[in-house]
């Protein structure tokens, strides 16, 4: 009899599409883009504008603000507390970003 959590990740969702720097991919409804980003394999999604160093999803309840991406062309976006929908176009950023 599998557990309650391994019963969780075998529930259909119903998904969205979404465009991850040029890929598209379906996910369910219910993600984060920062959740798409690691399933889609993404481990960083902006580099910091000093040194260059990749940055990624790292607290996962917007505190440490490493995910920051740009969405639908809106620098900035914190993709820990942005739920997907559909259409969404996500950007990695590179260094320091223009202001929204």
């Amino acid at each position: 009899m599998p557990t309650y959590f391994e019963s969780l990740v075998t529930l259909p969702a119903p998904t969205v599409r979404v465009d991850i720097d040029g890929t598209h991919r379906h996910v369910p409804q219910h993600y984060t883009v920062a959740a798409a980003l690691l399933e889609s394999g993404a481990l960083a999604c902006r580099t910091t504008p000093v040194s260059g160093a990749p940055r990624g999803p790292f607290c996962m309840m917007g505190v440490c603000f490493d995910c920051l991406v740009e969405i639908d062309c809106v620098p900035n976006v914190q993709a820990c507390m942005t739920r997907v929908c559909d259409g969404m176009r996500v950007r990695a950023m590179s260094g320091k970003a223009r202001l929204a």
